[in-house]
Order: C-alpha cells, then structure tokens, then sequence
C-alpha cells in the first residue's frame, strides 16, 4: 500500500508542479487534436487492384479464353491474393484481386506488373495495348462525382477537354486511384466503307485497311548533319483529319484515280459510338474519382476540390463544372453530429454529478479529470497514429461515463471523510489510499473486458482495435489522473461539509432508506432471489440465441447506386430511351439532389444491356424518407417502365467485396462445368426469387445474348488459297470496330476506325458484298463462296470466373426488418431444398462473408472478454471465489441489452457486441464495489459476512448510483441517435443504457445474495477445516 500512499501524497504536497504537469499533458492533446486526420472509419480495408484489358469487338468467349485465362494463369503465382474474380463481356475484360490485410499494396502492384509482363507473349497479337493496372477496389463508392457539361460544344470536343484538360490532372492527386470518365466519347475519325462500291472497284476490306495504316505514320527521319549547320527533317507524313484521309488515293481504275472518298465515308466521329451519359438530364460526361485502398477520404477529397478551381479557369467559358456528389458531405456531417453528442455527454454528466455531490469544488474536480483525460486521449492517438472517426468518437463519448466513474469514486470517498470531520490534507490522502486500490481494480477489469476485440481478426478486427486502444488509454489516463490530481485538487479547494446531511428529509436519505428496507427482505428470503438469478442467466442465454443477427448498421451516406438491365440482345437506341424514362421518374422525386446517369461499356458497366444510375439526395434534415426509403419508393415507380429492371443500393463507408455490386450482399457460385452452373444458378436464383424476405434478388449470368455464327467450309476456302485467318479479318474490318491507326498532337492520342456504313451494321445481309482475294489466282471471291451464315443462336454476353473457375454471382437485398443473419440461413436452406449437387459451391461474398466469419467468433469474443476480467479480478483479490460474485451482475445486463434492441428493432449487430463488452466493463462495477468495502469490513472490524456486506450495500449506495447515472448519460444520447450516421451509434447506446437499467436494479439485491451464497458454499468450509486441522495439532499426542 505505501507505495500509492506515497505516489498520491507527492502530488497532494505538491500542488504547483502537479498543476504544471496537468496543464502540460493539456497543451499535448490541444496541439494533436487539428493535426489528426479525419475519416469515416479506421483504416481496414483488403488491398485491391483491378487489372483492364481491351480488344475492340471481340467476344465475351474470346475475351474469357485468349485474354482472362492467360492473365489468370500468370496472375496465380502472386502471393497474396485471396480472392480473384473477373468478368469478360464484348470487347473488354476486368479482373479484381484482393490481397489479405498485410499485403503492401505497392509490392502487390509492382507483383502484378511481372505477372502482366510475363503473360504478354501468350496474349492476342492484336490487342491495342497491354493490360493495365489500377490500385482501386471497384465496390468501393466514389469520393466525389463531378459532371462535365456545355450548351455549345459537341459531345466529342466536351469528353477530350475532360480527359486531356480534368481527368488527367485530378488523376495525379495524392489519394485519387482513377479517374472514369462516364459517357466518355472520344474524337476519333471513323472511316465507314461502302461494300457495294467496293466490289465493284474489285477492291477489299483488307486493301482500304494497308492503305490507311500506310499513309499517316510518325515516325523517325533523322537530319542533315553539315559542317557548319545540322537541320532536322520533317514531313507531312501525319494526317490529322477527315478531309486529309477523304484525298488517299487507294488505287487506279483506267488511268484514273480513286480516292478513299469514292468508296467510304470519312468522318470525324467517336472511337467507341454506344456510349452516352446524361448528369442531370442534360448530355454531358461525368467524371467518376476514386480513392486507393488506404487512402484517407477527407484529405483526397479536400486536395481535389481545392485543385477544381484552377482547371475550372483553363476551360472554355461554355463547359459547366459542377460537383454532384461530395462523399464526405455525410462524413463531416456525421462526425459533427459525434463532437456534439461528446459535448452534451460533457455537460450532462457534469451537471449530474453537481446534483448528486452539492457542492461546486466536488464536482470542478471531477469535470477537471475529465477534461485532462480526453485532451490527453487525443495526444496519445495521434501518436498511435489512430484518426478521428465514428468509431473512436464513439468511444470517447463512451469513456466520459468511465473516466467520471475514477474520479467520482476518489471524490466521493474524500467527501465522506470531509464530513467525518478529517482535515483537507488528511481527508484527501487517507480517502485516496483507501480507494486507491478499487480504482484501479475496477479499471483494469474495464481494460480486460477490451482486450479480446485487440485479438478479433481480419476487418472486424481493424476496426474496433482503435476503438479499443482509445477507450483504453482514456481509461488508463483516468486513473492517473484520478489518484493524483483529484486528491491535490480536493485538500486545497473542498470545503468542510456538515456532517449530518443524509437525514430522513432529503431525496437521498429517503432514497436510501427505501432500498435499505428492501434490502433487507431480499436478504431474508435469498432462496427465492437465487431462483431468480437462475432464471436472469437461463433467460440471457436465450435471448442472445433468439435475437436476429446482423452484421453492420446499415448507413445513409445519401448517395445511391443503381444499375439498370434490359433485355440481352437490345439495341443502343431502345436502351436510351428507357433510361430517359426512367430517369424522368426519378427527377421528379423531391428527396433527390442530383443524378447522373449512363449508357453503354462506360462507368463500370461492360454492357449495353447494362446501365448506371448515380442518386444524390438531401441532406438528411431536408427529406421526408431515409435512404432505404428512397430505394423502395423509387423501385415501386420505375417497375412502370417496362421490360428494364433496376437494382439500387445505398452506398456504405465499410465495403468488402470485390467487385461492382448491383445490391448490398451477394452470393457466389462456382463449378467446373458452365452449362451445369449456369442451370442451377437459375434455378436458385427463380427459388430466392419467390421469398418475401429477400428484395432485388438477381444473378449476373448473361447467357440470353444473340450469337450469329458463321460456318467455314475449310475445303472450298483452300480451293482459293484463302484462311480461316483471312475471313476472320474482314469480318473484324467490318463490324468490329477496329482501331487501325492513329494520329497524335501535343497533348493527346486518337485512333482512326475501320467499319462498313452505319446502315449496314446491323444487317446480317451485308454479308452477301463481302468479297476476298485469292492469294492464288488474284480473283475476287464472294464471302459466300467460302463461309455461310447459320440461324442466329444463343451465347454469353458476359463471362465471370472466380479463382479460375467459371462463376455466377447471386445479389440481393434484404426486405425491411430481415437480419442478415436471417437471409443467410434462408439462402443455405434454399440450396440444400433444389438439391445442388457438390460439384457446385456456394459461399457468400464481401459483407456477408465478413458477416459469418465474425458471427462464429461472438460467443467465443464474449467468453474471453468475461475470462480477461476473472482473471485479473482473481489476481487483484487473491480468490478463486470473489471475481464470480462480481461477475454474477452480467446476466442480467446481457437481457436488458438484449431487450432494448429487441423493442428498438434493431438487430444485434457487430456495434450491439461492442455494447455488450462495454456493458461486462461497466455493470461488475457496483459488485467490485460491495465486495471490497465488505471483505475490508470483515476482516479489518470483525464483522460476519451478513453485517458487512449489508453495511458495505449501504455505504456505496450513493458512488453506485452516481457511477451508473454517468455511464446512462454516455450513452443516452448515442441511443437518441439524432443526424447523419445515427445508425452506426445507435444499436451501441441502446444495448448500453438497457443493460444498465435492468442490471442496476437486480445487482442491488442479487449481489449481496450471492455474495453470501458462495462465502457459505467455499469459504466456511475451508475455515472450518482449518480449525479441525488447527484442533488436531493442539491435542497432546
């Protein structure tokens, strides 16, 4: 004991330079406070890059097979990676690794750049350029959304002054992984050749193509080195636009030219035609900027919007720049709401303990040590390197309530020695040494109950260790503060207290009184109270069992997503129409902000089949619906247009998937065989469909696209000395839009295009112009001569793997008042009622998967969390048998928190668990109180356990209620749950102030019972065989 005796009576002695120290400590927090950086959530996300590669006009198979297999195959060998999915439509492939946890993404990047470079002899000779890179995890929601648009420009010129003039330079930003450009059409000259002049020259495909490529190039022409001067050549061997192509000569006919003119249109167009967005309606681009994994929101945002002005001024005067969606609008928002929550906390317990204590020194000091805790706090995260977010606000909101706890426990026990007529300076070393040791007892316990969430793994892990470590560190300040500025502060500033204050007359004598009544029947009829604290245990138990489970709150960040689908094989026009309808339903609803929406391969669609929609709404204080609201309502309205369906999800701060997703959770498929997964996917997916409980319920497999084939009859083909080869390429000429050369300037690259005239393109009959060369006799041959034209016939549109094997992802939301939990028992049971074969596996995706995984650990979190504290408590006491009646408060904890969710209808969630931890910290607090005051009792005076425990209940009656009342106000205020982001505190205080509640009213009486029970049960027993033992030796042998 001395050695605290000596620590807080330094201080006490000591005033200046403990005052010195406090303001110190004060000036460190005040100073971290600005510097530490600002974020939804802390940092815990899986590295993920993207890998795009390009082939104009190829297949969905052809991309699968000659692009995504090579790549994944070399892809494999990187360490890792514990998810690869990809997905190949027309044209285009995209694949995603995610990387574990401690993967450095940069060495991941510099990895996957090997692995491209070592597949690129296996790709096709013929893809425009390499596979490319990105550090970006395309489930992840955008930080910001930016709409580029101009009254007077055409679409062409608007897109290259967004790429050349925006994109490029908000690309270089520290933080921002990609900038996409949504409905980007990019200048290209597009020549469109006429078959039927064609052929009638006795001109190809494949001639018009050599012509092309030949007659503008760029290249090197050395100089003339003089003696006395060098000159460099140049030459105007580049063309730059449609006029200069429209002159080519491409051969002679009777002496007289012809010029590509003659048999093309040449004209200055779009390198990709299907292409369009429109941001509020009005056709423009959009720009979509995303952040790299790890990358701090706030900071890349605010370097953004701060770089905008100055490339809003290198812009014509006609291009409107206008920021749509700010990601950190409901960030700041959110976070604003916590800082006012902790200030009101502040003031409320405060105020409180003014109430409780009477006397403005008592309570000075209490909101003293409270203010140096938290100012402190910040010091010490911002040298963890910890940011401010909803999770370690959160926990400083919760601390208030702790931190008070210390000091009013110290105060409290000066003040009754005040009152039994001590000296200040006596009161105050005396009533710190005799509390010293609960103190620190009751917060170390409080610390146990945190340690188990250190060791959580994976995402969940990351993030409750910085709620974790800063609950902690305010608590371990608390205590510090707690016994040495609290008892300095209190022998030079209490002032002597009347001594008989707690008569009948006053609310706290009358108080004590009735519980002093009551007490006394629970401890006369224990039996019936030890039943009862049976059944509080029985009952808790269940209650977590029955309870809907979920994962994460799910959030209103004000920014939805939606992706439309239309029939497969629709054509660019229809599909513009539907979305102009659609997107006329939408404007109108009056929690909208702004939109934008997108057709074509753009914006992470691969399809035309598939469009984008972006929501903005209002601020939460200016509509009428939440988010989820808005969904529904939107979804009701839009099923009226017909035959295009839209999926839409709100956008959350904690994304762990990896991939676009079109709802909140998904499902994944994987077999060896494609035609068998493609079956039960659908039938699954028809069964899933049929649940009341499941909303939006979909798959990605697109098998419904219309396929012409062409058959080769390889026999006549050689009897003209032509290839499969040869057919392949005019057929690619044609209709593939194929990029055959290009023109560059300063500042940008554009491609040149081959294709037949736009009227022919969707024609199969075009066929029937088509001619080849015979290499052998120089003769035109009709393709129909060597290839025919089969009945049109079904293929994929796009193609999915996942680890390598053919995969089909399932999406789907949850229907108002469904758990998570709920939804993935129903999915299993609906797997297991068509009878899947085991050739196929299914396993959930991104949140839901996190969902299971930390699902199976909670028992296992709240088991350790409860062993943590027994064993510290058992070695602070020096018992087997104490620590059990201090922890016999939780039970009844666990059904209030229970309860409260239950009658709130909320699921218990991952912030519901963190209550529950919380509460196994707060509420063994009143019974670490009793016991202690009564084994001092018991063994210091004499008394018999009934006496002490009875008296110690009566003592420590008034620090109970003033402790519980502190941790209430911590948390009432989080379960109001008022403003932006209320959601992801809220299940946290309603589980907090529930337990708390139905706890403080049945450890009042159950402790003290139990306390009784077991000191009969063990403790007799062994003093008994101590005296037996003690008689036997006495005994003359």
């Amino acid at each position: 004991m001395s050695t605290r005796v000596s620590l807080s009576s330094w201080f006490v002695r000591h005033p200046v330079a403990t005052t010195l120290l406090t303001l110190a400590v004060i000036l460190l927090g005040v100073a971290a406070l600005p510097r530490l950086p600002v974020a939804p959530l802390p940092e815990a996300e899986f590295p993920t890059i993207r890998v795009n590669a390009s082939l104009p006009g190829a297949s969905a198979e052809t991309m699968a097979s000659a692009v995504a297999t090579p790549l994944e195959t070399q892809l494999t060998g990187v360490p890792g990676i514990i998810e690869m999915t990809s997905t190949s439509a027309l044209g285009s492939t995209s694949i995603t690794l995610q990387f574990d946890l401690e993967k450095n993404i940069d060495t991941a990047a510099q990895e996957v750049q090997a692995a491209i470079n070592a597949a690129a002899g296996r790709l096709p000779s013929d893809l425009p350029n390499l596979p490319t890179w990105r550090k970006v995890n395309p489930a992840d929601s955008p930080i910001l959304v930016l709409s580029v648009v101009s009254a007077q420009m055409s679409m062409t010129e608007l897109s290259d002054l967004a790429e050349s003039r925006l994109a490029r330079s908000i690309s270089q930003i520290s933080g921002v992984s990609e900038v996409n450009i949504v409905g980007q059409q990019r200048p290209a000259i597009r020549i469109q050749a006429q078959p039927e002049r064609l052929a009638a020259m006795g001109m190809t495909l494949s001639d018009l193509r050599g012509v092309a490529q030949n007659a503008s190039l760029n290249q090197a022409k050395g100089a003339l080195m003089g003696e006395q001067r060098t000159s460099t050549f140049e030459a105007n061997d580049q063309l730059f636009d449609a006029q200069d192509y429209r002159q080519l000569v491409v051969a002679y006919r009777q002496g007289s030219p012809v010029t590509l003119g003659d048999i093309a249109q040449v004209v200055d167009g779009a390198e990709n035609a299907y292409v369009q967005a429109w941001p509020n309606g009005q056709p423009g681009v959009g720009l979509i900027i995303s952040r790299q994994p790890g990358a701090n929101i706030v900071r890349t945002t605010d370097a953004v919007l701060a770089a905008l002005p100055e490339l809003r001024a290198n812009l014509p005067a006609s291009v409107d720049v206008e920021v749509l969606n700010d990601r950190t609008r409901t960030i700041r928002a959110s976070l604003h709401e916590v800082e006012v929550t902790l200030v009101l906390t502040i003031v409320l317990v405060v105020l409180v303990m003014g109430l409780f204590l009477r006397q403005l020194s008592a309570t000075l000091i209490v909101g003293a040590v409270l203010v140096v805790a938290l100012v402190a706090t910040f010091a010490a995260m911002y040298v963890a390197g910890f940011s401010l977010n909803n999770l370690t606000l959160v926990a400083l909101v919760v601390a208030v309530g702790f931190v008070v706890d210390d000091a009013i426990v110290v105060v409290e026990n000066i003040h009754r020695h005040r009152e039994a007529g001590l000296g200040p300076v006596e009161a105050a070393l005396k009533g710190a040494e005799e509390i010293g040791f609960t103190v620190v007892s009751i917060s170390l316990s409080l610390i146990a109950a945190f340690i188990p969430l250190l060791f959580m793994g994976g995402v969940v892990g990351r993030l409750f260790a910085e709620f974790a470590m800063t609950i902690t560190v305010a608590i371990l300040i608390s205590i510090v503060a707690s016994l040495t500025l609290a008892p300095m502060m209190a022998a030079h500033l209490m002032k002597r207290m009347p001594a008989h204050r707690d008569g009948q007359d006053t609310l706290a004598g009358r108080l004590l009184a009735g519980y002093d009544r009551s007490l006394q029947w629970a401890l006369g009829h224990q039996r019936l109270v030890l039943v009862g604290f049976g059944a509080t245990v029985a009952v808790a138990v269940a209650s977590y069992v029955v309870i809907p489970k979920g994962f994460f709150p799910l959030q209103d960040t004000a920014f939805v997503f939606a992706t439309t689908e239309a029939a497969q094989d629709i054509g660019f026009e229809e599909m513009v129409a539907k979305h102009q309808q659609l997107a006329k339903i939408a404007a109108e609803d009056p929690a909208l902000q702004a939109y934008n929406h997108a057709v074509g391969a753009t914006g992470g669609s691969q399809t035309l089949s598939n469009g984008r929609f972006w929501f903005i709404l209002k601020d939460r204080g200016d509509r009428d619906v939440d988010v989820h609201g808005f969904i529904d309502r939107l979804r009701a309205k839009m099923a009226s247009v017909p035959g295009i369906t839209v999926y839409m999800r709100a956008a959350q701060d904690i994304n762990l998937g990896a991939g676009p997703a079109r709802t909140q959770y998904q499902y994944a498929l994987r077999g060896q065989d494609s035609r068998e997964l493609s079956r039960w996917a659908e039938q699954l997916t028809e069964r899933l469909r049929g649940l009341p409980q499941l909303r939006d319920v979909s798959n990605d497999q697109q098998v419904g696209a219309s396929v012409t084939r062409l058959q080769i009859d390889r026999t006549a083909a050689a009897r003209f000395g032509l290839t499969a080869n040869d057919i392949d390429q005019v057929l690619y000429d044609a209709f593939g839009q194929r990029q055959i050369n290009e023109f560059q300037t300063e500042t940008n690259q554009y491609r040149v295009i081959l294709e037949i005239a736009p009227g022919l393109l969707g024609q199969v009959d075009a066929l029937s112009y088509f001619h080849l060369r015979s290499p052998l006799t120089g003769q035109m041959v009709p393709l129909s001569a060597v290839a025919q034209v089969q009945p049109p016939g079904n293929g994929p549109l796009s193609i999915s793997h996942n680890g390598m094997l053919p995969a089909v992802n399932l999406s789907f939301n949850l229907a108002p008042g469904v758990s998570l939990g709920e939804a993935v028992t129903l999915v299993e049971q609906a797997q297991a009622q068509i009878g899947m074969p085991d050739s196929i596996n299914g396993r959930f995706q991104g949140t839901a998967q996190a969902f299971q995984e930390s699902l199976a650990s909670q028992p296992l979190l709240i088991l350790a969390a409860l062993l943590a504290v027994y064993i510290i408590l058992g070695v602070l006491y020096e018992s087997f048998v104490h620590p059990l009646t201090i922890l016999s408060t939780l039970p009844s904890a666990g059904i209030g928190a229970v309860l409260t969710l239950w009658l709130w209808g909320l699921d218990f969630s991952i912030m519901a668990l963190i209550g529950i931890v919380l509460l196994i910290g707060i509420v063994k607090k009143n019974g670490i109180l009793m016991v202690d005051f009564a084994l001092d009792a018991q063994r210091n005076r004499g008394l018999t356990p009934l006496q002490a425990i009875h008296e110690a209940c009566l003592t420590r009656f008034r620090p109970i209620m003033m402790t519980t009342l502190a941790a209430l106000l911590g948390a009432i205020p989080l379960m109001i749950g008022f403003g932006t982001g209320s959601e992801l505190r809220q299940p946290l205080g309603v589980a907090v102030v529930g337990g708390l509640l139905i706890s403080q009213l049945l450890t009042l009486y159950s402790t003290p019972v139990i306390y009784l029970a077991l000191d009969r049960l063990f403790l007799q027993r062994r003093c008994e065989r101590r005296a037996a033992a003690g008689a036997a030796l006495t005994e003359p042998g």
